[in-house]
């Protein structure tokens, strides 16, 4: 194939990524901040994106299902989203929770191709630095994670409050998940390509009520106990 036919098909290449990162990230001056996942954007398509599980969680089995409502009336977490609608009275809580599922799969996602421009717009600086140092870890073991997220079976709003200006939402996320990571030569070093587990995170992010930013951060990650 001569040259300029390779230039072509390279440029046809070029042209299609871009145009998948815009559609994932949105257009790009250099100057603005990562689109805010919260912003209703929902992922209920049932695609199966790539994604690993993150730092520091334990595979558990659940059958909890997603709540169509995020919160009872006349509880602690009802009164902490009014706490934080009466700062942000945009704040929409189904909105929220359909942009927490996309912001797991971008996060998760980032942290499985090491794209580590991604996370720290999205993380606070100590999630960011525990994201990053188990990067640099698997990098320098030679290992690679191979993670389908079969689907999220729920993602449900458990605390909400407002300290001051700074809204904070923990969110109960339940996905299903095969886990396997594999040496330079292949060979499995853990998890079981065959096996799909549960696996339960709470996510807690955060955002100052009366920043022009839109983007929630996440603060802190954890597991049931």
């Amino acid at each position: 194939m001569g040259g300029g036919a390779d230039i072509l098909i390279l440029a046809a290449i070029a042209a299609f990524l871009i145009f998948r990162l815009y559609r994932v990230l949105g257009k790009r001056t250099g100057h603005e901040r990562p689109p805010d996942p919260f912003a209703g954007v929902a992922n209920d398509d049932g695609r199966r994106d790539p994604v690993v599980p993150l730092p520091d969680r334990r595979p558990e089995r659940s059958e909890e299902p997603s709540r169509p409502m995020p919160a009872e009336p006349d509880t602690p977490l009802a009164a902490g989203m009014a706490r934080i609608r009466g700062a942000d009275p945009s704040f929409d809580p189904q909105e929220f929770l359909a942009g927490v599922r996309k912001a797991f799969e971008i996060i998760v996602a980032a942290f499985a191709a090491g794209e580590t421009a991604t996370l720290r717009a999205l993380l606070d600086d100590e999630v960011y630095a525990n994201f990053a140092n188990t990067i640099e870890a698997r990098q320098r073991d030679g290992h690679v994670l191979q993670t389908t997220l079969v689907g999220i079976t729920s993602a449900e709003m458990i605390e909400a409050d407002l300290d001051g200006r700074n809204a904070a939402v923990t969110i109960k996320i339940v996905s299903e998940q095969i886990n396997v990571t594999r040496d330079g030569g292949g060979a499995v070093v853990d998890g079981d390509p065959t096996t799909v587990a549960a696996v339960t995170d709470l996510w807690t992010f955060s955002r100052n009520t009366r920043s022009r930013d839109p983007n929630w951060k996440l603060v802190a990650t954890s597991s049931p106990n």
